[in-house]
């Protein structure tokens, strides 16, 4: 996917004021990677994480700040 992320009204899952825990769905180059939000799929930064396709990261503004443990499961995006 490019272009804008596929925003649900006035914020993005990932650009809200929470950090969410979301599923990595690819690793891009640049540092960045593209996750299963449960409302879609959006692009957000994993240069602050060692994160890979399967992960469980927790993001704030479009940043991934941690990566979950394998047990973590976020809601629709498994």
């Amino acid at each position: 996917m490019t272009g804008p992320s596929p925003c649900a009204g006035e914020v993005c899952v990932t650009c809200a004021d929470e950090a969410v825990p979301v599923r990595v769905v690819a690793v891009l180059d640049g540092a960045l990677a593209r996750v299963e939000t449960g409302l879609g799929v959006e692009e957000i930064s994993v240069a602050l994480v060692d994160a890979a396709v399967g992960d469980v990261v927790l993001v704030h503004a479009k940043e991934a700040i941690a990566r979950l443990d394998a047990a973590a499961d976020p809601a629709g995006a498994g």
